[in-house]
């Protein structure tokens, strides 16, 4: 298991840790996304900075053994709602508790501001699914495409 200082909100100084975490998420688990690596690794280091600097987003990242390992974001998009996007733990500690951990700092941040968590799971990621449930998400039915043009579908949960 985790100690409590193993995930920690982010803020714009850390810009290079989480391109360098994000890119290798995209890179590890290209169907799990909204966004792709293609994509991101444009990116410049301002573009990096914004995302990290805007008040009304968080970014949460979960280390292990001081090495970075496992990230997650969130912005309010509907009314009452943090969107989390981005969650990702690197393969090689997953089972341990970051995802949990990782979720558990957004509800903390999102609850603060009087929001509750919901997220989208591509529909063919059962390990993900399950590590959502297992942390009370519940499913809503509610189906897209994980992005235009991608045959993955996402169906979206939120928490109890």
């Amino acid at each position: 298991m985790l100690h409590s200082d193993a995930v920690r909100l982010l803020d714009v100084e850390d810009w290079s840790t989480w391109r360098d975490l994000r890119l290798r998420a995209l890179a590890e688990s290209p169907t799990a996304f909204g966004s792709t690596y293609d994509r991101e690794r444009l990116y410049t280091p301002a573009d990096w900075q914004e995302l990290l600097a805007d008040p009304t987003c968080a970014s949460v990242l979960a280390t292990v053994d001081g090495t970075p390992a496992g990230l997650a974001g969130g912005y309010p998009d509907l009314p009452g709602l943090l969107h989390v996007i981005a969650m990702w733990v690197d393969p090689a500690v997953r089972g341990r508790g970051l995802a949990g951990a990782l979720l558990g700092a957004l509800e903390k941040w999102a609850a603060e501001r009087g929001l509750r968590l919901h997220l989208d799971v591509t529909t063919t990621n059962l390990a993900a699914r399950r590590a959502y449930e297992r942390y009370g998400f519940v499913g809503t039915g509610e189906t897209r495409p994980l992005r235009d043009g991608a045959a993955e579908v996402v169906e979206r949960l939120v928490l109890r």
